[in-house]
């Protein structure tokens, strides 16, 4: 048994397990999980609905919730990805209906968040990994999302991703 760590950072680590039929000539992986650590809600400094909202909107990321998803972005949302893509809610929401894609759990490390009345900017980096079409990909992104308070309810407004080189 070989067991790799890899994508260390602060708050986050990749781990491997393989096994060795043949004895270490080849190599299968058998267990990839990544570990995350979780950030208190309650620590954030923002209000209690908000601090709730952001995370509940990070979870049905990476559970793949659209329903939950749909009620935490705004009908008129746009996201602007790390391609320069333009994203509305219907199309942001669609890839998460993808066959196979899944987001791994992540932490938003160097955190921006400002609030003002019903207006909120959350921000800061993110070391991303997600799989599609069968392929596990990385990526260190800046993401700055701005929310706001519309009917009692805080909803992602617009998000603008940018690939760290």
């Amino acid at each position: 048994v070989r067991n790799i760590w890899s994508d260390i950072t602060p708050n986050s680590a990749r781990f491997e397990q393989s096994f060795s039929d043949d004895g270490g000539k080849s190599w299968e992986v058998n267990w990839i999980a990544t570990d995350t650590r979780v950030r208190d809600a309650s620590t954030t400094g923002l209000p209690p609905d908000l601090a709730k909202a952001v995370n509940d909107y990070d979870e049905a990321q990476v559970h793949n919730d659209v329903p939950a998803l749909a009620k935490l972005v705004a009908d008129d949302f746009v996201l602007v990805n790390s391609d320069a893509s333009v994203e509305n809610k219907q199309q942001y929401l669609a890839d998460f209906r993808l066959p196979g894609f899944k987001i791994d759990p992540y932490v938003r490390e160097q955190p921006v968040e400002k609030a003002w009345g019903d207006a909120a900017l959350i921000a800061g980096l993110v070391h991303l990994s997600w799989t599609q079409d069968g392929k596990h990909q990385t990526r260190t992104l800046r993401i700055a999302y701005a929310w706001a308070k519309r009917a009692g309810r805080w909803q992602a407004t617009y998000g603008q991703v940018t690939r760290v080189p």
